[in-house]
């Protein structure tokens, strides 16, 4: 009752002047004030109330995803442990942030993430993406670079191969990747730019070495390229509707550095539908096709964290690769969703050998969780072929 004290004081002063004439109101009105002073200053200052170590991280979560027009960088950090069949248990951080090059409402918004991982199974990785948009969108910037060791395994080169169990190998991967795509605005939502990209990997401890196929374990690809993007999205990492479609044409010229000479045509194409109030209904399809001597480590491989969600990343790894997704998003209640999806994919050492037989199907359930506004943390487990089955966690939507 004393915090409300000077307010209730106020508020009996001022309907008592108002009731008066209005010199006596002006006289009673400075006794009042007299008295508000005195009643004020006799109110001891009340501290702060503070907050445990607890009430601080949830009030900074329960805070986390409100929006700030007001900041020009609205940045967090979450972390904790997680476990994948793949990775086993491990511990996780990862940090995002959105921000406008200019205050405006023409320049759709910026995005980065800063991410890192360390598992029971020696796996250590530290990476950044992000897309950096200018401002009125007249340019962008779309990189991905990231540093990881893993003891790995490997099963050989096609779909034969990977299908079969008894070629399951170990060894131990060192790589680091590099993408960059420098994009200038062509038309509305139309860019067109440059691409380059760096590779370098390093296996080494392999059981089954032949399965490399002679092959040397140390490889650096460079590569300079054409790339063209068409992107209508309402919002880059979590869209809501819209049109994302990205064609890029990289060459790996022996004069980069490459020991042998190859190209790679990739593309994406991804849709995004409101079907009713908290439903997205999200297609996603992606191909990849490379040429020449391509070495084993750039060779089109399935699965991942984005797409094939389940299979061990690179079980299946051939020269070509289609694949495609339609997931259903569904927020629940508050800062909490889930999502469903169905997938198939294959891959394919030429179209004149394309298989039908060799599609592999893919299926799985998430949990969402909107750390950041409109970015959410993400826990997939998703199903394959042969029981393969894989828990994921990651930052922002899958495509």
């Amino acid at each position: 009752m004393k915090r409300f004290a000077p307010y209730i004081l106020f508020l009996v002063g001022s309907l008592t002047a108002g009731l008066q004439s209005p010199v006596k109101a002006q006289e009673t009105a400075g006794n009042d004030t007299t008295r508000l002073i005195a009643a004020t200053d006799s109110i001891p200052a009340q501290a702060p109330e503070k907050l445990s170590l607890f009430q601080k991280v949830l009030k900074y979560f329960n805070d986390s995803n409100e929006p700030r027009p007001d900041k020009k960088f609205d940045f967090g950090i979450i972390g904790g442990p997680h476990y994948s069949s793949t990775t086993q248990l491990g511990l996780g951080i990862a940090a995002s942030g959105t921000y406008r090059m200019r205050r405006d409402s023409v320049t759709q918004l910026s995005n980065v993430s800063l991410y890192g991982d360390a598992t029971t199974t020696g796996f250590l990785l530290i990476g950044i993406k992000g897309n950096n948009i200018f401002p009125e969108n007249k340019y962008r910037i779309d990189y991905d670079f990231y540093l990881y060791t893993f003891p790995s395994d490997f099963w050989g080169i096609g779909y034969d191969n990977g299908n079969n169990n008894a070629n399951k190998s170990s060894y131990n991967r060192l790589e680091t990747i590099l993408l960059v795509n420098w994009q200038a605005r062509l038309f509305k939502n139309l860019y067109g730019g440059f691409s380059t990209g760096f590779n370098w990997v390093k296996g080494s401890d392999f059981t089954k070495p032949e399965l490399l196929n002679g092959e040397p374990h140390e490889v650096t690809s460079t590569s300079l390229g054409l790339t063209f993007t068409y992107d209508s999205r309402d919002f880059i990492t979590n869209a809501a509707r819209g049109v994302y479609m990205n064609v890029n044409q990289r060459f790996f010229p022996t004069f980069l550095g490459n020991k042998q000479s190859f190209t790679r045509t990739s593309f994406f194409f991804d849709y995004y539908h409101r079907l009713w109030k908290g439903a997205i209904l999200a297609f996603d399809l992606h191909g990849e096709f490379n040429y020449g001597d391509v070495p084993w480590n750039m060779l089109a491989s399935l699965g991942g964290s984005a797409r094939m969600r389940g299979y061990y990343e690179g079980r299946y790894r051939d020269k070509n690769l289609l694949e495609t997704q339609l997931e259903l998003r569904q927020h629940i209640w508050r800062r909490n969703g889930i999502v469903v999806w169905v997938g198939a994919g294959n891959v394919f050492p030429s179209f004149s050998r394309f298989e039908w037989g060799h599609t592999l199907p893919n299926y799985g359930i998430g949990y969402r969780w909107e750390f950041k506004n409109r970015v959410n943390v993400r826990l997939d487990y998703g199903f394959g072929k042969k029981g393969q089955s894989g828990f994921l966690f990651n930052i922002n939507e899958a495509f």
